[in-house]
């Protein structure tokens, strides 16, 4: 025992910067080299690893959740499209019009509605169980018919202004960077409706519960047209500073003559610049995080949450109020998933209520977080990089490697059945990588210490 530990602590010492290593070498390999597995392009690795970064903060707040206190969130999704409605309501310009035609409606059918659960509330809690029923229910009825009276008109209203090219509210026109912080306090807020709903559930319940209310937030989303345009898209989002269009780029003649300077056109240039620059903020905002989660893991309060997720009746034994510590590190993930939502809006410059897959936003962040390793801080990084580049590569080589495989076959029924499939190796390859790491490495290629 003696003789075995110091391996294995050394091991572990050069366990992450090998990780870490590698990746950069595939990141490296895309950007240089050109064959039937990489692009040799860095416009394409650029690519990659923006949205990696933005996907590495997403597997951090799950893995807050998870890693720090055992909360099986399944409905990623929902908070990060609840941050993502962040950059329409702060750095859009008002729509012109809209607030005077129903503005003051919504917003008064609002009130009406908050007021009428808070009357529900407060009934259910002084009343007597004679009339409880009666008087919650009669309360709820003309709340509801109030609130739709005021709002229906409102929303009509406010979506007949333009609705070819608005149609609905609009934002206040802030620089974006505000709006990411806005989003993360949108996911905090519903994270704590949640919670105290939920967390006082069993942990198939609560991801039960975060499923269906992921899908709801989505589907509000996808049919308040007032709201973010729904499926018919918010589009021209603004762009963080410092990173500028690339079509201004181009009409500069100093970037012209630089970009010369080094060999490229202007058009690569200004697109590999903007790239660049979207990489260093995203680096510099995980940065950030990483360094407040290591603290905040290593203190007091992060052993004394992981002390409640091994052993919750021991810990409220010894005096821990566990369902309000689980409501606290519900709250902080879903802000760091509402904060990347916000993020990816503003990378893709539009609002697209449609494109929140689950797929894409719920199983494959889970994936990130398992492959690279619950609990581990720096796991999630690393898992949220590699798990993104596959899955962006994957859709590439699937093709590829159907085609290596058919390529000796008779035409028929088998090659035709393996060239279709192509699409699909991209699940099958997610599938696969997960089933590996869960064989040879099952607490993830960065174990929690």
């Amino acid at each position: 025992m003696s003789t075995h530990q110091p391996k294995a602590a050394k091991g572990g010492k050069w366990r992450a910067p090998a990780m870490f290593g590698a990746l950069a070498v595939l990141f490296l390999l895309e950007g240089t080299v050109s064959n039937s597995f990489f692009s040799g392009h860095w416009d394409n690795a650029l690519g990659i690893l923006r949205v990696g970064l933005i996907s590495a903060i997403l597997a951090l707040g799950v893995n807050i959740q998870w890693g720090y206190a055992g909360l099986f969130n399944t409905g990623v999704v929902g908070f990060l499209a609840l941050g993502g409605l962040a950059p329409v309501l702060v750095s859009m310009p008002p729509t012109p019009g809209a607030f005077s035609a129903g503005g003051w409606g919504v917003l008064i059918a609002m009130v009406i509605a908050m007021a009428t659960l808070v009357a529900a509330v407060f009934l259910h809690g002084r009343l007597d169980t004679k009339l409880r029923g009666w008087a919650v229910a009669g309360v709820l009825v003309a709340g509801f018919i109030a609130y739709r009276t005021l709002f229906d008109p409102a929303v009509e209203a406010i979506q007949a202004v333009n609705p070819s090219a608005y149609g609905y509210l609009g934002g206040i026109g802030l620089p974006v960077l505000i709006s990411w912080p806005v989003g993360a306090l949108l996911a905090a807020a519903a994270a704590w409706v949640v919670g105290k709903t939920a967390l006082g559930l069993r942990s198939d319940y609560l991801a039960i519960a975060t499923l269906g209310i992921g899908e709801i937030i989505v589907a509000v989303l996808r049919n308040e047209e007032w709201l973010a345009r729904g499926v018919l898209n918010v589009n021209g989002i603004p762009r963080p500073w410092p990173v500028p269009y690339e079509t201004n780029l181009q009409q500069d003649p100093g970037f012209v003559a630089r970009a010369t300077s080094f060999g490229l056109d202007p058009m690569t240039g200004s697109t590999l610049l903007v790239k660049v620059l979207y990489c260093l903020l995203f680096v510099a905002v995980l940065g950030l995080l990483i360094w407040a989660a290591q603290l905040a893991l290593n203190s007091p309060w992060g052993r004394m949450m992981r002390a409640i997720r091994d052993n919750e009746v021991a810990a409220a034994a010894m005096g821990k109020n566990v369902t309000g510590r689980h409501l606290q590190i519900f709250i902080l993930g879903s802000a760091l998933l509402g904060l990347a939502g916000a993020m990816l809006i503003s990378l893709d410059g539009q609002m697209t209520p449609s494109a929140y897959n689950p797929l894409r936003y719920t199983f494959l962040i889970w994936v990130m977080v398992i492959v690279g390793g619950s609990g581990n801080n720096w796991g999630s990084v690393l898992g949220g990089l590699l798990i993104w580049f596959v899955w962006i590569k994957a859709g590439e080589w699937g093709p590829t490697l159907m085609g290596m495989v058919s390529t000796h076959l008779a035409d028929g029924t088998l090659k035709t059945h393996l060239l279709d499939s192509a699409p699909h190796m991209r699940l099958v390859i997610m599938g696969l990588i997960l089933l590996l790491v869960l064989r040879f490495s099952p607490r993830g290629l960065l174990p929690e210490r």
